[in-house]
């Protein structure tokens, strides 16, 4: 047999391939790290490419649109300076039932989302980890908290993470290097709801600051090492088994079309869920007929997202804006990141009772007119159940533009998640209204209501109009960009894809450590567990050849 060129091969350069590139490369392993878009270059971080936006930049969406950008500049948070570091979605198409629209938010450059995530990275707890024993709902993941803690410390370390310690019994506190400020409208905020409901609790973001080197640091702690190879524009097509191992990655590169397989010891997954999926799918052979991971019938299903909902409104108590956050670095490209947070509740006792959303935002943290009551803006997240139903499948009557089966997807709300959105809502505008503030519009897959002066009152009447006729295409499944499930971890070979370190029954030497992993979707943005999971895998997967 011939022996391998590399110990492991990492597919996708995002948060979770970088930390597997690190970690694999500490432990003295060669790397080579498949990504399947360009390197990026400081130009595209330019300064004067930050044009002032309009309260609701309608035209530029429009520009991406025409430009093959017609899923991705439906992001809730789009910026047209950031329009490269999305995909094409002419080159890249998937489909989706025609009752269960889904928008697929995605990146391929070295970093991936890294450049256009909103940076904010929450722990979490077992309310998530143990949610079917907590409350008899979900599935438990076969792992708890306490077995991801040390590597949440080690990934919050490692990246610089900015915020407070607010001892909130749902939201485990984290390492930080720096405190988070609140704007004076979100203390008043802050201080109106905790003393009015004992068990709901706002705090800071708990957030990174951007590389100035735009870098992700755990890549360049990869780079640093020397055991690090990168190939950039190569698209894994397949990964490739013999038996019950995995001997390589087919691959394309997309300048040049050609084809090559790349043999390594160990392969690693962390292309995003949806797209490490649809590999492994895509890899089916004699020995895998229904691809590889798949004995057991579960690869593509329990797919989930969070479900989405965008609020926005003003707070009385308080006059103006607030400029003022230096909690982080100052950076000449990217916007000042913070604002506050509202956790899921206390449960009292009952974790049954508890609420499976939350809420991220801001208050005063927004220009407005003198004299005028500071604005708010929020996002709320509600916690999809694994449903078996929800799957990625292959498509094979479209390809994407190297001949690859398109993806389709399946992720629709039941009923369960249609009772939770509507309590979600109605508990939203019950704390905002109780503090003090007003709910002006509110949206959700469930529609559009609109109070007051209704949604952006400050834009022109035109751009108003489009918001509220295109604003049912974005607020779907898929917008709250926290899509999980799909290959997922249990305790048995029957009833899961991969073990509890991401490891495939299967195939041993081929690890999962992305978000289709995940048991289970939470309620807060999974990147950080994302790579506190990776972490603890790579180190599993390198025990291993030591032993």
């Amino acid at each position: 047999m011939t022996t391998p060129v590399y110990d492991a091969i990492v597919v996708g350069s995002g948060p979770s391939g970088s930390f597997a590139a690190k970690e694999l490369t500490a432990q003295g392993l060669t790397v080579l790290l498949l990504e399947a878009g360009r390197e990026i270059t400081p130009a595209e971080f330019d300064p004067s490419l930050k044009k002032p936006v309009p309260p609701i930049n309608i035209w530029e969406r429009a520009k991406a649109t025409l430009g093959g950008q017609s899923i991705q500049s439906k992001a809730a948070f789009f910026r047209g300076m950031l329009s490269k570091f999305y995909v094409n979605d002419r080159d890249n198409p998937y489909t989706t039932p025609k009752d269960a629209p889904f928008v697929w938010i995605r990146g391929r450059q070295a970093g991936g989302r890294s450049h256009t995530f909103g940076r904010v990275l929450m722990r979490w707890s077992d309310d998530d980890f143990k949610s079917k024993s907590r409350t008899g709902r979900g599935a438990d993941w076969p792992i708890s908290y306490k077995d991801l803690e040390p590597y949440y410390d080690e990934v919050e370390t490692t990246l610089g993470l900015y915020g407070n310690v607010d001892n909130v019994e749902s939201l485990p506190d984290g390492k930080y290097v720096g405190p988070a400020k609140l704007s004076p409208a979100e203390q008043h905020f802050k201080a109106a709801v905790e003393s009015k409901w004992s068990e709901r609790h706002v705090t800071s973001w708990r957030s990174v600051a951007p590389s100035p080197s735009r870098v992700f640091r755990p890549l360049q702690d990869a780079k640093d090492s020397g055991k690090l190879t990168i190939r950039y524009n190569t698209i894994a097509r397949r990964v490739v088994t013999e038996d019950n191992r995995a001997t390589g990655v087919e691959v394309i590169n997309t300048v040049s079309g050609k084809s090559e397989t790349i043999k390594a010891g160990h392969v690693v997954l962390c292309a995003s869920p949806i797209e490490s999926v649809r590999l492994l799918l895509n890899s089916a052979s004699a020995q895998h007929p229904g691809g590889v991971g798949n004995s057991s019938g579960n690869l593509g299903r329990y797919f989930m997202d969070q479900i989405p909902m965008l609020a926005m409104g003003h707070y009385p108590p308080f006059k103006g804006h607030w400029s003022g956050d230096d909690s982080q670095p100052a950076d000449p490209f990217y916007d000042p990141s913070g604002g506050i947070f509202i956790p899921r509740f206390d449960t009292q006792g009952n974790p049954a009772a508890r609420g499976d959303f939350d809420f991220q935002g801001g208050i005063g943290r927004a220009p407005v007119g003198e004299g005028e009551a500071s604005s708010l803006l929020f996002f709320g997240f509600g916690q999809m159940q694994p449903h078996a139903d929800n799957t990625i499948t292959l498509d094979s009557t479209v390809k994407d533009k190297w001949g690859i089966p398109a993806p389709h997807i399946r992720c629709k709300m039941h009923a369960e998640e249609d009772a939770l959105l509507k309590r979600q809502e109605a508990t939203f505008i019950e704390t905002i209204e109780g503090a003090g503030g007003k709910v002006d519009f509110l949206g959700s897959p469930h529609g559009v209501r609109e109070w007051g002066k209704g949604a952006y009152p400050e834009a022109d009447p035109i751009s108003r109009f489009l918001f509220r006729l295109f604003f049912k295409q974005v607020m779907v499944m898929g917008a709250a960009i926290h899509e999980a499930g799909g290959a997922r971890m249990g305790e048995t070979p029957e009833t899961s894809v991969l073990n509890q370190y991401g490891q495939c029954w299967d195939v041993p030497n081929l690890y999962v450590t992305d978000a289709s992993a995940f048991a289970g979707v939470g309620v807060s943005g999974t990147t950080l567990t994302i790579m506190a999971q990776t972490v603890r895998a790579c180190r599993h997967l390198a025990a291993s050849l030591k032993r």
